[in-house]
């Protein structure tokens, strides 16, 4: 009984988040009125305690590739590099949360986060890339792009914003776009979360039923569900015109968002040699199981999404 205290005191001490401190105190009061053998094996099995454990063991390792990510910030600017990091994938795959933990600790200065509405009716009138071409990064700065220009790869054929022209169009132009961005110095990651159709039934059912997240919910997403095979179609033609060996696409396995944010982190933490990096405290190359390059995981993405009808 008093191994278990402790164990659980030390979890308090490093535990950050507000969730897995109030539950570590929940697991506290329940161990106290626990009294006999049974009742603390019951515990020590129960879901609450490796649930605590996980979430302290997430904090610890985010926290760890978050110093490493203010390292890789101050070398982007002192060396007046430009750098994309693009998050697209299926409603709810955890593209904001994972932007979010990029993000947390950085330099507000020397980054930016960019998730463009609806085009107006003038931008509308524009060449598609100009309103992007605006958010492109400035020397030592880091923009990272809440969805992209491949809006109109799924999301506008899709729901029909765009016709076949433009859509092809695109299509056609976006492996140029991009290598002319890149010849110019410009770095682009292009990340793509991959999601479950039950998780991402899961996930709208939380949103529907969570006063703090009802405000992601919206037309779209509700259609979602309906159109996935759709999405499937739109997405792997995607992939099939705009993987390149020069900007590939990188696949993230974000039905567990923790360790997706975790492991796209390191992805991209392992594309450079900043200064520091030799003294990191963790391990900066990604689980090939969760993230990796397309055209390695083509086939069993497509597979996985179809099997999850």
């Amino acid at each position: 009984m008093k191994t278990l205290f402790q164990n659980i005191s030390s979890l308090k001490e490093k535990a950050k988040d507000k969730e897995s401190i109030d539950l570590l105190h929940d697991l506290e009061k329940e161990l106290k009125l626990l009294r006999t053998k049974t009742g603390i094996t019951q515990l020590i099995k129960g879901k609450k305690l490796r649930k605590a454990i996980r979430t302290v063991e997430y904090e610890d390792e985010l926290t760890k590739l978050q110093m490493e990510l203010i390292k890789f910030q101050n070398w982007v600017f002192e060396n007046k590099k430009r750098v994309i990091i693009i998050f697209e994938g299926r409603d709810a795959a955890g593209k904001g949360g994972a932007i979010k933990r990029f993000t947390e600790y950085l330099n507000p200065r020397k980054f930016r986060v960019t998730a463009l509405p609806k085009p107006t009716e003038i931008e509308a009138g524009q060449f598609y890339f100009q309103r992007y071409f605006q958010h492109l990064p400035n020397q030592g700065e880091i923009v990272f792009f809440d969805r992209s220009w491949y809006n109109r790869a799924i999301v506008e054929p899709v729901f029909n914003f765009c016709t076949k022209e433009q859509y092809n169009k695109f299509m056609k132009e976006v492996p140029e776009t991009e290598n002319a961005l890149i010849d110019d110095g410009i770095v682009i990651i292009k990340f793509w979360f991959s999601v479950s159709r039950d998780v991402q039934l899961k996930r709208f059912t939380e949103r529907e039923h969570n006063p703090l997240k009802q405000w992601k919910l919206s037309p779209v997403d509700k259609e979602a569900q309906k159109m996935w095979e759709k999405i499937t179609f739109y997405k792997e033609e995607m992939f099939s015109k705009t993987h390149t060996s020069y900007s590939p696409w990188i696949i993230v396995n974000s039905n567990d968002k923790k360790v997706a944010r975790l492991e796209s982190i390191r992805y991209v933490l392992s594309q450079f040699d900043y200064t520091g990096k030799e003294n990191a405290l963790t391990i900066l190359h990604p689980d090939p199981d969760i993230i990796n390059r397309y055209n390695r995981r083509a086939m069993q993405i497509d597979t996985y999404d179809k099997k999850s009808k």
